[in-house]
């Protein structure tokens, strides 16, 4: 009887230690469950994710295939093009120093300190009636001076309040060639309409 009972009491325990092995797989295999669960999500999540990628790097292939979609700068074109006209406003500067140097010598060769035209002298008494060799006209006569031409002699004449242009000059002195004026030659100012 005692061989019985020992024999209970191992197996009894086998029994337990089983139980409790079997408790232990079970909490393992649910806690993979729950693991794989989370898996599938995960995957699921994913698998939307990527199809809405998909779906975006075809609309920008259709965007990239369209005309004028790759006229965007990055910031290497922008940094290039800056760079670019820096250069091109220093020798911009250096040509301006260049052009001034050059205007001044020709200033002393051709006795004046500037290399500007001086503006015309113009005179602007009262309209007289009829020096216009065209026929009776109110406006005024000017000399030609040096330097001059029809269309400075009209700038000159509107800076003083008269305005005409270069074309009424022409047409109020026919038979004059804007191209062979001489000094001192007379020409005739129509005055504007009153």
């Amino acid at each position: 009887m005692k061989r019985i009972s020992i024999w209970l009491l191992i197996l009894g325990f086998s029994a337990l230690t089983a139980c409790a092995q079997d408790d232990a797989t079970q909490q393992q295999i649910n806690k993979l469950n729950g693991q794989i669960q989370d898996l599938i999500e995960a995957k699921d999540v994913q698998a939307k994710r990527i199809s809405e990628l998909e779906k975006e790097i075809g609309e920008l292939r259709d965007k990239s295939g369209q005309p004028g979609a790759t006229d965007s700068a990055n910031a290497d074109d922008l940094k290039k093009l800056a760079d670019q006209v820096q250069e091109i406003d220093k020798k911009r500067q250096a040509d301006r120093e260049l052009i001034l140097k050059e205007i001044e010598k020709l200033g002393k060769v051709g006795g004046t300190t500037s290399g500007r035209r001086s503006t015309p002298t113009v005179s602007t008494n009262p309209p007289s009636g009829g020096t216009n060799p065209g026929g009776k006209q109110n406006g005024y006569e000017y000399s030609i001076q040096r330097n001059d031409t029809i269309n400075i002699v009209a700038k000159a004449y509107r800076d003083q309040g008269i305005k005409v242009t270069a074309d009424q000059i022409l047409k109020a002195n026919p038979g004059l060639d804007p191209k062979n004026l001489k000094v001192g030659q007379k020409i005739f100012i129509p005055a504007p309409a009153q």
